[in-house]
């Protein structure tokens, strides 16, 4: 069965700013809220299941091997949300993100704490059986309009991986066995048998 997001209708007079926003998520860790800033709206997102779980933790894991490594940059899992100027969503959250050390370090310690008011250079979006494709191909679209260099959209439903690029153009594989960050991430290479 399909979950949906619960919507929470906000009056325009009770519009929260973006510390109200941060503390309320705080005070409810339990839950992933988004906060849609055209309609003042607030998500309440359903937590995924066991198997979709599972299989972004092997995302995660593979991802923060190679960023231990490397460390060129660092990494972030699904409960981050990123404050980015013309975004749609305040906070946008991806599956996984990575970010180039030398931006994430112009930050400030107060911005680093809160939503970080930054483009992450690297998303996943790894599909679970509650999301639509065409959801998931928009937001895709929208973090390489804000931002992102590399972006992967795994559909596990189709076994197809969508690639998008900072320059606009897009590919898709069918079952690939792995996943290449060259040269954005290099020598990062995404085992896609634990992810299928």
């Amino acid at each position: 069965m399909s979950s949906v997001p619960l919507v929470l209708s906000i009056p325009p007079s009770m519009q929260l700013t973006d510390e109200q926003f941060f503390e309320l998520c705080e005070i409810n860790s339990d839950l992933y809220l988004e906060r849609n800033l055209k309609t003042g709206e607030i998500l309440i997102m359903t937590p995924v299941g066991g198997e979709t779980g599972n299989r972004n933790f092997s995302l995660i894991v593979q991802l923060g091997i190679w960023v231990k490594q490397d460390q060129t940059g660092i990494g972030f899992d699904s409960s981050t949300g990123f404050r980015i100027t013309g975004a749609s969503k305040d906070p946008m959250s991806p599956d996984a993100a990575w970010v180039q050390l030398e931006r994430w370090n112009t930050l400030t310690p107060e911005q680093k704490r809160k939503f970080p008011p930054i483009c992450p250079d690297f998303v996943v979006e790894l599909r679970s059986p509650s999301d639509t494709l065409k959801s998931l191909q928009e937001k895709m679209e929208e973090w390489v309009h804000l931002g992102v260099q590399l972006g992967w959209l795994i559909d596990r439903i189709g076994r197809k991986v969508y690639i998008y690029h900072h320059d606009g153009s897009q590919e898709c594989l069918e079952n690939p066995q792995t996943l290449s960050g060259n040269p954005l991430l290099p020598n990062f290479e995404l085992d896609m048998r634990e992810i299928w």
